[in-house]
């Protein structure tokens, strides 16, 4: 369902699993850092909220949403996590940049996904404009960070059970 007509930050916290035995990497594209930073913060407040350790969370940095694949994938062969979640946003420019950028990361996340030895969670943002990316990273529409913490939890019980 689109963003307009669901909030990223509601959700049933009675279907979510105690999260106090996994471990999470989040990866966060340093570009467009003011949406970026803002989910991961998200992200890390709802993992702890569903009994995740700080311990048990691995934040590295790469500079754009292009890196997220390789920094996922670093973290699935190196960080011994249970789930990735990969956080970037891309914004629309003049060029067709931001079509390259969004489609190769997106491809490349999706193959770590394929590759299936831990679940990699889309938090890219891809915005034709500043303002439907503050709407989404703490804005009128919720925080994308907190919607991909709970799909990480969901998806390790998944995987477990």
């Amino acid at each position: 369902m689109a963003t307009a007509y669901h909030h990223l930050s509601d959700y049933d916290a009675s279907t979510v699993p105690s999260a106090h035995d996994m471990r999470f990497g989040i990866v966060v594209a340093d570009w467009n850092d003011r949406f970026t930073y803002s989910m991961a913060d998200a992200a890390i407040e709802t993992l702890k909220t569903h009994g995740a350790t700080a311990d048990n969370i691995l934040v590295k940095h790469v500079p754009g949403s292009f890196e997220l694949v390789y920094g996922a994938k670093w973290m699935i062969d190196n960080a011994q996590v249970d789930a990735v979640i990969a956080i970037g946003c891309v914004i629309r420019g003049d060029t067709p940049h931001f079509d390259y950028i969004c489609q190769g990361t997106t491809q490349g996340l999706t193959e770590l996904n394929v590759e299936g030895k831990v679940p990699v969670v889309y938090g890219l943002l891809t915005c034709n404009n500043m303002e439907q990316a503050e709407a989404r990273t703490g804005g009128i529409l919720g925080n994308k960070g907190t919607e991909c913490a709970v799909t990480a939890i969901k998806m390790i019980d998944y995987a477990r059970h």
